[in-house]
């Protein structure tokens, strides 16, 4: 046993040493494998476990201003990390048929590997997405996938950081900083409330953008399955299955819930859940449209706009009513953001009558997670 054990030590010293980018080996987080395997394992306990425990009995912050904020400061890192990638060598140097990792200490190849660094940087700061979610008691959006998405992220990156930081997979993290671009600046104007609504109007597109990034990522990749190249092809292999998988989840997601376009009647509460196709004539500040049966229930209709998270699908939300008895729902979306409910008895709108869920808003950093 104790000559296996200094094998595989002998094996992992010489790894961590000899085959790894020499350029990198001191930087910070870079020597060793463990410190981001810790985070991420604490990340994924924090997540799932201790941080749901610890809001159990508090109530839902309110983070609307913060959010604003934060997806601001993503969108601007996203867009700098972008840009170096372009400079750095994917705007003219680089060859999208195959491009060897320059390990040189050039100043071009240094700035490739600095991007690269930065950009595993961004991983532990998408982190915060879930933190997010659990400080405003949006527990149920923390699904498993999302969860593993973003816990096993910083040690992929990792680990083509320290052998491999620049060369071919580097598009990947180019489209990657793009999409991120886009969706943490959606993210922003939905969390600037419903009045900047209309200029998200490209809103669906957004989870087929995301999924047409997942194919240019494996096609690129895959490419190299069929020509010679001098890069790493296990590397080549591993962000090329990434492509593959997330696609996959994405489309099965998508499909499940945007062609799904059939009324749900539940029968045990009273309530009736509709899609969101079915209220399209419905106004997106919270207003009201008549039930189709011409009772006293109305269709009380959820803001569309609510955010998903940048690396997961961006899905309407489900409909649903209130009881002839015009008590509310178990959730208020950005519609409502207004701090008007109906008034009982006179089928008016109050503020006095409100009952606010005070952070269920387009604001929200909101996703359906299937990352």
């Amino acid at each position: 046993m104790a000559v296996i054990l200094h094998e595989v030590y002998d094996w992992y010293r010489d790894l961590m040493d000899n085959r790894s980018d020499a350029r990198v080996r001191d930087w910070p987080m870079m020597s060793s494998p463990f410190p981001t395997l810790a985070l991420c394992v604490f990340y994924a306990y924090f997540s799932k476990s201790l941080a749901p425990r610890l809001m159990a009995k508090r109530k839902a912050m309110d983070l609307r201003k913060v959010l604003v904020y934060y997806n601001l400061m993503q969108t601007l890192f996203s867009a700098w990390i972008f840009y170096e990638y372009l400079r750095s060598g994917w705007w003219g140097h680089y060859s999208f048929k195959c491009q060897p990792v320059d390990y040189s200490t050039n100043p071009m190849a240094m700035r490739m590997a600095r991007v690269c660094w930065w950009y595993y940087i961004s991983k532990f700061t998408e982190f915060f997405d879930t933190i997010f979610f659990i400080l405003r008691k949006k527990t149920a959006h923390v699904s498993t996938l999302h969860v593993i998405h973003h816990g096993c992220m910083p040690f992929s990156v990792w680990m083509g950081m320290k052998f491999a930081p620049g060369g071919h997979s580097t598009f990947f993290a180019l489209l990657n900083t793009f999409v991120h671009i886009v969706m943490y600046f959606y993210y922003m104007i939905a969390a600037m409330g419903p009045k900047y609504q209309k200029y998200i109007w490209w809103k669906k597109y957004l989870t087929t953008f995301q999924m047409v990034q997942f194919v240019a990522i494996f096609t690129h990749q895959f490419q190299l399955l069929f020509r010679e190249c001098d890069y790493p092809q296990g590397f080549m292999i591993w962000i090329g299955l990434h492509g593959v998988m997330f696609l996959f989840l994405f489309s099965d997601f998508y499909k499940t819930k945007y062609t799904n376009k059939t009324a749900v009647k539940a029968n045990t509460n009273g309530y009736t859940k509709i899609s969101a196709a079915d209220a399209a004539t419905a106004t997106a500040n919270g207003k009201c449209i008549s039930a189709s049966n011409g009772d006293l229930s109305n269709h009380l209709v959820a803001s569309n706009d609510s955010n998903k998270g940048a690396c997961m699908p961006v899905l309407d939300e489900e409909v649903e009513t209130i009881k002839p008895n015009h008590h509310l729902t178990n959730g208020y979306k950005n519609g409502f953001a207004n701090g008007h409910a109906f008034k009982e008895g006179d089928g008016v709108l109050s503020t006095n009558d409100a009952i606010l869920n005070p952070d269920s808003s387009s604001s929200s950093l909101h996703q359906r997670k299937v990352k």
